[in-house]
């Protein structure tokens, strides 16, 4: 086999290998203007902040900031693509249902001064 196209099979075996590996995340935001955003991403912490420097998507852009209400795990992004897609099609209702059961986690509040 010639070297160069040995050498693009291993450069392709290689992008493919890390794709999709290791855990994904579904998350809704709520926007500004009360609307929820519904998305996928390995990293939702770091997609979180780029939803509300504007570089996100196009539907959070005039609808900054952000504020995440619902995340979960999922095993692959093949599997956070088909949960994405059932949540999508989900109601208001159904969308704030699944928010009401997730408490994001942060620092304990300060306790009040005696």
């Amino acid at each position: 086999m010639d070297p160069r196209y040995k050498r693009m099979l291993e450069g392709m075996a290689r992008k493919r290998k890390g794709r999709g590996r290791g855990p994904w995340h579904l998350y809704i935001v709520r926007c500004r203007d009360g609307t929820f955003y519904t998305g996928i991403a390995k990293d939702w912490e770091k997609r979180i902040r780029k939803h509300n420097r504007g570089k996100g998507a196009a539907y959070t852009r005039s609808r900054r900031p952000v504020e995440i209400v619902y995340r979960e795990t999922c095993r692959g992004r093949s599997s956070a693509l088909r949960r994405e897609m059932r949540v999508k099609s989900l109601d208001r209702r159904g969308k704030e249902k699944l928010a009401m059961k997730f408490r994001p986690s942060a620092p304990p509040p300060d306790p009040a001064p005696a």
